[in-house]
């Protein structure tokens, strides 16, 4: 009686009396499962040739059989009031109106998630009810759509049975969910073709597209019902209701990314492979959609054709994907060449822009591939890029330097980021670093770094950092003999900038330092060439990183000096290096280790400070770290016994509210603790004892430990739901053997 109560105040259209029962439901039906499991075994395993065991006599009724009634009302109800699913973009507004959603609510995300793991488990203590509800809802609504006469029927009662039988993909054996969805999609589609009004059709299109979008499995095991899905989304891309070309389009990637092998066989009954009748119509299909959709769909189309095995056919189908984009670029080459002022229209760069971002959506999800398309683009795309950094620095010269944040300027630099942008793609999709570095790179030194060097800094793209940051760590030593022009090209000028203050040009900082990083990690031997003035200049900008009050720009600054340190304690120069370095960096270390603006850095202080203890007793270090000149060769029996004493009285003075006995044994520990938890640990009770710390929320000491455990948790719940079929969507989960199986 109580439980029925409870699923008669579920119904009540209040959103927090729903979210609390929702919570009590989302406990107790798992439980009901979990005892099911317990009470029947064999319900869940798999099938065995060994004798049966005998069947005990009967016993009391199980929890399952119990709550028989109150689960199937339950099941009723999750169907009835299952939230919006992410993937739904075409929602109805409070006028009635259906219109495109504008933003996510985070609220109904949650409730979603929750009411989906709900229902997961109510299908799998009974997925023939669980259909029989499903199919009996839809069979009304069609009814209902038929009754309407043109017009508005019940939306949400429609939208609420599908994001619900979305929402249990994967629960079902796979005999029954297939033979439940052919139904499903059949109603679905027969229900779009006989409504009349745009805003049915939106709510049915959006409704379908999303179904589909959660069974990839068995669209892989139907090639005529992926055929007729695919080609219902190519004719919802010509709907302009507001949110379906979008959904649309984004749920042709979601198929592509899961079935993309299946467009480029050729199926039973057909004349020739799908990717190819795709691309004969291409221009027609996309003849309605924006250019932000039709970058989404060339990149599904990308997909498709990075699933050709045969070279010479991959190939073919992209330069017939890329010639509506590639006529355009050549028009407007052709136009520049007779009149370069036309450069300077806004149509015409922001058709160039489209173009280029085109070509970053086919690179994006083609890979390697995509060489050919780029070759044929690369040699015009420089120029371009080389032309509209002439007109922008005209344009400032001519204007003053405010014209740099002017708007005409900032939309030739947009076509700029997108060059850079492609080239960064493709580079991380390079898999021949040896042609990357030959071909490509010493084309692109001054059109990009000669720029980067000659511009104002308002007009510097952050994005070229990150260029060569990609390319260096891509191509690693490959490319070591161009990194002093690098340096040469951006180092002081990019200094000079970033370090006025700490808020201007957040990116070029962020893109500076990891530039600086790639460059330490895979060209080390470059740093060993510069000058001492040269090093110290690196030093110092390392220094006012991890300084730095912006915490992704001090985790920066910090990873990149313990990686500088790593590989300067095992090269030749480590005398000179730590002789000139060392004294500056621990106190630096410790000045921002003791600074509690810098406590969520404190694993990478510590890490550093085990750098710097532990390297004293390398045989790397020849000479002493102490001043010579002032106390002599013979001050110190070693470099130990100098730091030991120098840190006592660093650590005394920045300190004088500590007992000397107590900065004695913090010291102590440091040198006795050599394994790296165990320092960690010393440091952390050390800076729990200073004034600074004492009474201050010291949790982000403990950040390194709370990750882990919630790491722990997370995978935990992973395992979780990978052990209940359905728990993990099937568009979420990595394909399996027998999806590939399938594939092939």
């Amino acid at each position: 009686v109580g439980m029925d109560y409870l699923i008669n105040i579920s119904y009540v259209d209040n959103v927090e009396v729903f979210k609390t029962c929702l919570d009590y439901w989302n406990l107790f039906v798992p439980d009901v499962y979990s005892s099911a499991c317990v009470d029947a075994p064999s319900m869940f395993t798999s099938f065995s040739f060994t004798a049966a065991a005998p069947v005990p006599p009967p016993g009391p009724p199980k929890r399952k059989v119990l709550y028989g009634g109150i689960l199937s009302r339950m099941r009723q109800l999750m169907i009835c009031r299952m939230a919006k699913p992410e993937e739904v973009i075409v929602v109805e507004d409070e006028n009635g109106n259906i219109v495109r959603e504008t933003m996510k609510d985070n609220d109904v995300l949650a409730q979603y998630k929750t009411m989906r793991e709900t229902l997961v488990y109510l299908c799998h203590l009974d997925n023939e009810d669980t259909e029989g509800q499903m199919l009996e809802k839809l069979r009304l609504q069609g009814a209902a759509c038929m009754q309407a006469t043109g017009g508005k029927w019940s939306w949400q009662a429609l939208n609420t049975l599908c994001w619900a039988i979305g929402s249990i993909s994967g629960s079902m054996q796979e005999e029954q969910e297939n033979r439940f969805l052919v139904t499903v999609i059949r109603d679905l589609l027969n229900l779009c073709e006989v409504t009349r009004g745009k805003d049915n059709k939106a709510v049915i299109a959006s409704n379908i597209m999303y179904v589909v979008g959660q069974y990839p499995k068995f669209l892989r095991a139907h090639w005529k019902f992926l055929k007729t899905v695919v080609n219902k989304l190519f004719e919802f891309m010509h709907e302009t209701h507001p949110g379906v070309q979008d959904m649309a389009c984004d749920t042709f990637l979601k198929i592509c990314n899961k079935c993309r092998r299946k467009f480029v066989v050729l199926q039973l009954q057909e004349r020739e492979p799908f990717i190819s009748e795709l691309l004969t119509a291409l221009t027609e299909t996309i003849h309605d959609l924006q250019p932000h959709q039709i970058h989404t769909f060339y990149e599904s189309v990308g997909l498709m054709i990075g699933a050709e095995s045969e070279p010479g056919k991959r190939d073919e189908y992209l330069m017939r994907l890329m010639n509506p984009p590639n006529g355009t670029w050549q028009q407007i080459l052709a136009q520049a060449r007779a009149n370069p002022e036309i450069l300077k229209d806004s149509a015409v760069i922001k058709s160039i822009q489209n173009v280029l971002q085109t070509n970053v959506s086919v690179c994006t999800s083609l890979g390697q591939p995509f060489i050919a398309q780029f070759n044929i683009i690369f040699t015009d795309m420089l120029q371009v890029y080389k032309q509209y950094s002439e007109i922008i620095s005209q344009v400032i010269l001519t204007g003053g330097e405010h014209m740099a944040r002017s708007q005409v300027v900032k939309y030739m630099r947009s076509v700029k980021k997108v060059v850079l942008r492609l080239i960064e793609t493709f580079c991380e999709k390079m898999e021949d670093p040896a042609l990357m570095a030959s071909m490509y790179v010493p084309a692109m030194m001054d059109p990009i770094l000669g720029d980067y060097a000659r511009a104002l800094p308002d007009a510097r793209d952050a994005e070229a950092l990150s260029v060569w940051a990609t390319i260096i760590n891509k191509l690693k030593g490959g490319v070591e003999k161009e990194v002093p022009r690098v340096f040469e090209a951006v180092f002081e000028v990019t200094l000079q900038m970033i370090t006025r203050n700490f808020e201007d040009f957040p990116e070029h900082r962020l893109q500076f330092f990891a530039l600086l990083h790639s460059i330490v990690n895979h060209c080390f031997g470059v740093l060993l060439s510069f000058n001492p003035t040269q090093l110290k200049l690196i030093i110092d900008s390392i220094v006012w990183a991890f300084r730095h009050t912006e915490r992704n720009v001090a985790e920066t600054g910090l990873n990149l000096l313990q990686d500088l340190l790593t590989q300067f304690s095992m090269s030749q120069f480590a005398t000179q290096f730590y002789q000139t370095y060392y004294l500056q960096l621990l106190q630096e270390i410790f000045a921002v280790m003791t600074d509690t603006f810098h406590k969520p850095g404190f694993k990478q202080h510590a890490a550093i400070l085990h750098v710097l203890f532990s390297v004293l007793d390398m045989p790397n270090i020849q000479g002493p770290l102490w001043d010579v000149a002032a106390k002599g060769p013979t001050a110190y029996p070693s470099n130990s016994v100098f730091v030991r004493e120098y840190t006592t009285n660093l650590l005394a003075t920045s300190f004088p509210n500590l007992h000397a006995h107590q900065v004695t044994a913090c010291v102590a520990g440091m040198f006795d603790h050599k394994e790296f938890q165990a320092f960690k640990q010393h440091l952390r009770d050390f800076l729990v004892q200073t004034k600074q710390f004492a009474d201050k929320d010291n949790a982000e000491l403990f950040a390194e430990e709370v990750q882990k455990e919630l790491a722990a948790a997370r995978i935990a719940e992973e395992s979780r739901k990978l052990a209940i079929p359905g728990l993990v969507p099937q568009a979420q989960l990595v394909k399996t053997q027998e999806d590939a199986m399938a594939d092939a």
